[in-house]
This record gives structure tokens, sequence and C-alpha cells, in this order.
């Protein structure tokens, strides 16, 4: 693979990112009056076409809890946070303060987890765009439940060359350390776009 990114560029996404969910975890803080923490210990540059291939047992072989956002700017592409289930059923305990029948369960989670997602995404991509001023404009966010290789079935516009920063995201709750990753897709030629302001930002 071309390697399209240096590493002072790959440093200043994940800054980035860092500077999202921390304004990510104030405002849940204020929401549940707990103290939340997270961190992005390392992000990964692949493929789209990749991620089948990425030996990690919690992106292959589970279920995933995922909650997704379309955003489109001089760089464009879809971002996605994504849970396994025993991390995503414990965050909507801890969130909802219950615990629901298993009937119940499911639509709580939904909507829990849409809404943490949003939260996520919305402060990382804001921050993105604010360090970057660039102007990017959002969709409504989609909930999609399955394994990771569904995504594309669910987002026809994905192609094997559109390029994927992975970046694994913990959740540090009190007792609790809840996994998840970090997926933001970037439609062909946006990496390009994207390094390009972050060098532009950095002169």
């Amino acid at each position: 693979m071309k390697m399209l990114a240096d590493d002072d560029s790959l440093d200043a996404i994940k800054e980035m990112i860092n500077i999202g969910v921390g304004k990510a975890a104030g405002l849940l803080n204020e929401i549940t009056n707990s103290n939340i923490q997270l961190r992005v210990p390392e992000i990964r540059l692949i493929l789209f076409r990749e991620l089948s291939e990425v030996s990690n047992k919690m992106l292959e072989d589970e279920v995933l809890s995922t909650v997704m956002l379309e955003f489109h700017g001089n760089f464009s592409g879809v971002t996605a946070l994504m849970f396994p289930p025993e991390s995503a059923s414990a965050l909507v305990k801890f969130l909802s303060g219950e615990n629901h029948p298993s009937t119940e369960m499911d639509a709580v989670q939904v909507e829990t987890l849409k809404e943490v997602g949003n939260i996520i995404i919305n402060a990382v991509m804001g921050s993105i765009s604010n360090v970057l001023l660039e102007h990017l404009s959002y969709s409504m966010p989609v909930y999609y439940e399955g394994r990771l290789s569904g995504i594309a079935a669910t987002r026809q516009e994905m192609e094997d060359d559109d390029y994927v920063i992975l970046a694994h995201t913990q959740f540090l709750i009190e007792s609790m350390n809840i996994e998840g990753k970090l997926l933001l897709v970037l439609e062909v030629g946006s990496l390009e776009r994207l390094i390009e302001s972050i060098r532009r930002t950095n002169n």
C-alpha cells in the first residue's frame, strides 16, 4: 500500500481525535454525573479491503453494535463507533441506570448507543473540522448490528481503495474498562485532501 500519510500527519490525526474524545468525555460526564474517561491509545491507517484481514477477534468474529454517521465536505466518508456485545451491554446498563427486561433492552440499547455515538462522533469530527478550519456537514446517526464485514453492505458507496483510520477507543468508567473501535472511512481522494489540510494548517 502506498503510504500517503507520514508519521507527523498520523500524529496530528491522533491528536485531533483525542481532543474530540476528550470533549465527548466532558459531555458524558455532565449527562451521567460520573467520571468517564475516553482514550485513544493507538490509530492505524489501512485500506477498506484490508478490514477483513485485521487480526482482531473483536472486529472479525463478533456481532458488533455500531453507530454510523456520514460526513461531507472537502473530505468525505463515514465515521463508525463499534462495540462488542459485552461492552455494549455494560455501557448501556451503566448509562441507563437500570436492568431492563430483554424485550425492552433492544430498544433501550439502540437509543442509548445512538446517543453516545452521536456525542462521540460529532465531538471527534467537530475537533477535526475546527482544527483544520474545514466545514463538514453530517447525516443523522444510523444504528447497525452485525459483523464488520456487513458494514460494507450497508454503505454501498464504500470502495476497496477507500482508506480507513482505525482508532482503538477505551472507555474508563469507575472500575469498568469498556473497549470500542472508532472507524473513519474516507472516500477515494479524501485522505489526500485531509493530509493536505493538516500540512497547510501546520505550516
